[in-house]
């Protein structure tokens, strides 16, 4: 039986980040975002205090943590729903799960550390590994993207982590240009056929205003047709800023699609 699509709500608690930077920068801000989003729909909330978009520039370990304990201290115990903190440094992480998140949304791909893949293993929490890489694209992108996250998928599960709490995502707008971006998207059935669980982030991405030749604030329709291909193609998580009307899309499609559809 299909199971519903999982709606990852994003609160950005960052000054830089590029689609919503400095609008729920303030703790009090990013907790009213949470809660809202759950009240949407969201199935987990994922915070976030140190910005990844291309170029961005990094923020300590110190300033990163102190953005995010106020937030996660006011939301843990509050929000029923999953907490997900979006952070590639294993000290954030512990933690963060020490106050009661239990998933870790690591966007460093080749390069994550052994420390956070033992960290995750012992805690017994969620992860994701996303695709990524400190190199330009190259030109063989598609394959690359499977060889990588396979090793990846292996490199988790000899730490440890539970194939059912391991997520991996194609990294959507990381190290590909704006072509493999796309090839990434059409590959989405194969790239749900890996193991394990798929979360996918396309939501106000460059790929989608590249596309539609559209600013990052008018790119909710584009964003919703990611949404809607997501349920189609097999993936088990999205990752959006407009929760209720992704809630909305992903409704109407799994009512649509068979059961057992996959696109191809």
């Amino acid at each position: 039986m299909r199971q519903p699509i999982l709606i990852m709500g994003i609160v950005n608690i960052t000054p830089d980040s590029f689609s919503d930077g400095g609008q729920f920068f303030a703790a009090d801000e990013a907790v009213g975002r949470a809660l809202q989003l759950q009240e949407e729909g969201a199935d987990i909330i994922d915070l976030g205090a140190e910005s990844t978009r291309p170029g961005h520039t990094p923020v300590s370990m110190d300033e990163e943590w102190q953005r995010l304990e106020p937030v996660l201290r006011a939301v843990c115990g509050r929000l029923r729903v999953r907490i997900s903190v979006d952070t590639y440094k294993p000290e954030i992480a512990r933690r963060a799960l020490a106050m009661g998140v239990d998933m870790v949304n690591d966007v460093s791909g080749a390069q994550c550390s052994e420390s956070m893949l033992e960290l995750v293993a012992k805690a017994h929490c969620h992860y994701v590994w996303m695709h990524n890489r400190p190199v330009e694209p190259t030109g063989d992108g598609l394959s690359e993207l499977f060889a990588e996250t396979r090793m990846g998928v292996e490199r988790c599960l000899r730490a440890g982590i539970a194939q059912n709490r391991l997520w991996i995502d194609p990294g959507i707008g990381f190290a590909k240009t704006h072509d493999q971006n796309l090839e990434a998207l059409r590959a989405l059935p194969e790239f749900a056929k890996l193991g394990p669980q798929v979360l996918l982030g396309v939501s106000r991405k460059r790929v989608v205003g590249g596309v539609l030749g559209l600013p990052v604030d008018s790119r909710l329709e584009g964003s919703l047709a990611g949404v809607a291909y997501a349920v189609a193609a097999g993936v088990r998580a999205v990752r959006v800023h407009d929760v209720q009307a992704s809630v909305r899309v992903a409704r109407m499609m799994e009512a649509m699609v068979a059961e057992d559809a996959v696109v191809s």
